[in-house]
């Protein structure tokens, strides 16, 4: 039996006890989803006259697709703008230039504290003096989303090149490469697979807030699935919101699974993928993958002294 140097493996006892919590457990979580069932079924939820609507393709059409598609309209720009304004407000703050880090902190600081659904509010009523035209709407989710997210990916950018171990850059310094090329060629492949789960969850949070465009009546899945429709068929609101939030979890699952697939990528990438630095007194120092500025890093040529 394999055990962990943080966990000790159960006994008998500690196995029985473990299996009974496990029954337990699942006794309590069907006794609260039957609770669920009797509550809706009390309240004539699961009659077919209500459900009726959500077969019909006419539904679908008019109302379910067109919320998608604005669901993933600003979702998918927003996601650009605020992974490039991450990127670059990220870097910016690691500048040795004050002129340059301080500000870029303020503005980061200053965005990440607001409330999102307050920045969209600013944004909206401030549409028509920033854009002079267009659909105001989909501007200000979109710019509220790209500042908000984007400043949180800027502190995961920064501290995926923190995490990188220091003995990385001072190799790569060692050998004759400017800050920028340790940056670009060292540094940064490397902490993209290191920052890849927190880029996917702050995405899967980015998607998920564009159902704030609701208060201003931004044509997304929320407000068409779950406002327009249940109005246009009266007593489908629970029907409604539970088939919303089916699409909701399908479209996070297909985002977390491309990013999945993309971190093993990166992972088995030699670019992006670091070889181990080796202990202190070892007869080599492995800056990054590869050999050259082609695989992301630098190796010195002989032992570091």
């Amino acid at each position: 039996m394999s055990t962990s140097v943080l966990f000790d493996a159960p006994g008998p006892r500690g196995r029985l006890r473990n299996h009974g919590l496990t029954v337990i457990s699942v006794i309590a979580v069907l006794a609260v989803l039957y609770g669920v069932y009797r509550g809706f079924d009390a309240k004539g939820q699961f009659e077919g006259k209500i459900w009726q609507p959500f077969l019909e393709w006419n539904t679908w059409q008019v109302f379910i697709i067109p919320g998608l598609i604005g669901t993933l309209r600003a979702a998918a720009v927003a996601a650009v703008l605020a992974l490039a304004f991450g990127a670059i407000f990220g870097l910016a703050r690691l500048s040795d230039h004050a002129w340059i880090r301080i500000p870029a902190g303020v503005v980061v600081e200053v965005f990440r504290a607001i409330p999102l659904l307050l920045l969209i509010f600013f944004i909206f009523y401030l549409a028509p003096t920033l854009f002079g035209g267009g659909d105001y709407a989909f501007a200000a989710v979109v710019l509220g989303l790209t500042l908000y997210n984007g400043s949180v990916l800027a502190e995961v950018v920064r501290a995926g090149v923190h995490a990188v171990p220091k003995g990385q850059s001072e190799a790569a310094y060692a050998v004759g490469m400017r800050k920028n090329q340790v940056l670009r060629l060292v540094l940064l492949p490397q902490a993209i697979t290191a920052m890849m789960p927190a880029i996917v969850s702050q995405l899967v949070v980015l998607l998920k807030d564009t159902a704030l465009g609701y208060i201003i009546a931004y044509v997304d899945l929320l407000n068409t699935g779950f406002k327009i429709l249940p109005a246009a068929f009266f007593g489908s609101l629970i029907p409604a919101a539970i088939v919303i939030g089916i699409i909701y979890v399908a479209l996070n699952l297909v985002l977390s699974y491309l990013a999945t697939w993309l971190e093993r990528r990166s992972r088995r990438s030699k670019k992006t993928a670091a070889r181990p630095v080796a202990a202190p007194g070892s007869a080599e120092v492995g800056v990054a993958a590869g050999q050259g500025t082609e695989g992301g890093g630098l190796a010195p040529d002989r032992p570091v002294e």
